[in-house]
């Protein structure tokens, strides 16, 4: 396993920038958030884009994949209101696959929870039929490109679809396509109220990323989340992806959320896995 952490946390610091100071802290990866750079991924050039993956390069980071796709100055809302897929969106979501990779990364996050949301329960089935109809599309896309698209389960809070690890497996397999996978939020799994190792283990075989955080949206250890749980379940599954962290509270600052994480996901897999990251 390595670890790597959202650009985002770093406010208004250019993503190349952002490589330099998470290599200083111990970071092996940068997971990257594409509205950081543009209003959309249409307006990040070709030039720009080899600038960001040869500078992951030189700085000795490698650039993981993106999340937070869907938020952009596009109407990239995944459903219509009679829960059709929207083509755009399909569109859009292989111009992100394709930006991904271009940068060196080979995850895509699937969360957006707002855009990806049923706009009624009355349409719920049609919506989830349609979008396993389309997401094989996307998994064509992500193949073609070396990329693996992964879906991310959100709380309810969040969005009305896919909210836990069975629904997204449920998903995955509807789909059936090799390059759509899973990845698990600790955030999200706090909601589940069951077993972290349980959740873990239910995923294990469409498990290929992981966001670290805890049940507060925050540093991980920073909350209510069994982390020895967490630890245990990743290693009995053989778990070798991205540990990559993703607050949603910026305070105090980039570098104390960063280096804290860091210090903190090490002594758990160091007391409660004997691994060293």
């Amino acid at each position: 396993m390595k670890l790597s952490i959202c650009n985002e946390v770093f406010s208004g610091m250019d993503v190349t920038e952002v490589f330099l100071h998470v290599k200083r802290f111990g970071y092996h990866g940068v997971e990257v958030a594409p509205f950081t750079i543009a209003s959309n991924v249409e307006k990040i050039s070709m030039d720009r884009r080899w600038e960001i993956r040869r500078k992951a390069v030189e700085s000795g980071i490698e650039v993981v994949g993106t999340h937070w796709v869907l938020v952009c100055d596009k109407n990239v809302n995944l459903f219509n209101d009679s829960g059709e897929v929207r083509r755009e969106a399909v569109e859009y979501l292989a111009k992100v696959i394709e930006f991904t990779s271009e940068i060196g990364g080979r995850i895509v996050v699937f969360g957006s929870p707002k855009q990806r949301s049923i706009p009624s329960k009355e349409v719920f089935k049609r919506a989830w039929d349609s979008a396993v109809s389309a997401f094989r599309d996307i998994g064509d896309s992500a193949k073609e490109k070396m990329v693996v698209f992964c879906i991310e389960p959100l709380s309810k809070d969040q969005t009305n679809f896919i909210n836990n690890v069975s629904e997204a497996i449920k998903f995955i397999t509807g789909v059936n396509h090799e390059n759509i996978r899973l990845i698990l939020d600790v955030r999200s799994m706090c909601e589940e109220k069951r077993s972290f190792k349980d959740i873990i283990k239910e995923g294990r075989t469409y498990l290929k990323h992981f966001h670290a955080n805890d049940c507060n949206g925050y540093i991980p250890g920073s909350g209510s989340a069994n982390y020895k749980e967490i630890v245990q379940g990743l290693i009995e599954t053989d778990y070798s992806g991205y540990l990559s962290v993703e607050v949603f509270d910026y305070k105090p600052n980039a570098e104390t959320i960063a280096v804290r994480s860091l210090e903190n996901l090490k002594k758990f897999f160091r007391e409660y896995g004997n691994i060293t990251l």
